[in-house]
């Protein structure tokens, strides 16, 4: 009996060790971690609340308070280094006049202007109201910028039914401005044609191909109404990276993320496209500028191996040391990896 016990006991033992391990390695590296006691965090809004509050960890927020950049939230040697870092880290919202976009490239060409040919795209559209209540939303303006934010297309789009609001106070948006503007189809076209660089759809749905890297926030919706189909692994939504949620079902606005992250403030007023663009691309390249270290990943992978809320207590009891490690890896493709 008393072998028999202590059996049990080493098993036990064993069991917790595992649980343990698993806890410790489950965290991937390229999840966001606290820089003063190294606790790792699903998401940058859990790492603000661990450092700033409404209930921070009293060191942590301590160090943060003197040393600690509010907005990437990285915790400096000094308080000398995190003013300079500071200027290089805050954005300013330098949104061209509205008169600029309503002329740049409003008969619906693309223009490079002699620039080189983007790899990333951020694409933003302003919705009309459509039907009886002026609930159903129509694409009425889009806008497309390079990841140095130059236009390089916009233009206003004729909605395929009547407009029975067009919701003026936030998209700035008048009969006059659609009267004479690009039909959908026609912009669909194009946008698609220019964001698969030529290819197939079928050749960039299973090898990706040249096709571009396409940046926005809520983009499903966006490209919903323009008609357009876009593999997934090329999409960037700042409303679905799981580093940039509240939680893994709810999304923060692309106004919090900015106000939060970037630093300003956006959609004050007339909301613009060009600045929506902006900040999703903004958002999106501070993501992608996460210093990782090296961690082979595909896409499959990614989003295939949301495995530790998966398994049951029995599996992960059984499971190896090794088994545990190979697992430990990010359920989502980290924009780092872009780079």
């Amino acid at each position: 009996m008393k072998n028999k016990c202590a059996a049990c006991f080493r098993q036990y033992n064993k069991m917790e060790h595992l649980v343990e391990h698993m806890r410790v390695s489950y965290h991937s590296v390229h999840e966001p971690k606290c820089g003063v006691c190294d606790k790792h965090c699903r998401s940058f809004e859990s790492l603000r609340e661990h450092l700033i509050g409404p209930l921070p960890k009293v060191e942590c927020a301590r160090i943060f308070s003197v040393r600690g950049c509010n907005l990437c939230l990285t915790i400096f040697d000094s308080s000398n280094t995190l003013r300079s870092h500071r200027r290089a880290c805050q954005f300013s919202r330098s949104v061209p006049p509205l008169s600029k976009l309503s002329l740049s490239d409003n008969n619906g060409g693309f223009s490079l202007r002699g620039r080189r040919d983007p790899r990333v795209v951020a694409l933003a559209c302003k919705m009309v109201g459509g039907g009886s209540d002026g609930s159903l939303d129509q694409c009425a303006r889009v806008c497309l910028i390079d990841e140095d934010e130059n236009i390089i297309f916009h233009a206003y789009i004729k909605p395929q039914i009547p407009v029975t609001n067009y919701r003026y106070e936030t998209t700035g948006i008048r009969g006059e401005h659609l009267r004479d503007a690009m039909p959908l189809k026609h912009a669909q076209r194009k946008i698609q044609d220019f964001l698969c660089n030529g290819e197939a759809i079928w050749k960039i749905r299973s090898k990706g191909g040249r096709a571009r890297i396409l940046v926005g926030h809520g983009l499903d919706h966006d490209l919903d109404c323009l008609g357009i189909d876009y593999p997934s692994l090329l999409i960037r939504d700042t409303a679905k990276y799981p580093p940039l949620m509240k939680t893994s079902k709810l999304s923060n606005s692309l106004k919090y993320l900015t106000s939060v992250y970037l630093g300003y403030d956006i959609q004050t007023g007339v909301q613009d496209p060009y600045e929506d663009c902006m900040a999703a691309m903004r958002l999106y390249m501070r993501m992608r500028s996460q210093a990782h270290p090296d961690h082979h990943q595909t896409y499959g992978e990614a989003h295939n191996k949301n495995v530790y809320a998966a398994w049951k207590q029995r599996e992960l009891e059984r499971a190896s040391p090794e088994t545990l490690l190979e697992i430990s890896a990010s359920d989502y493709y980290c924009w780092c990896l872009d780079s």
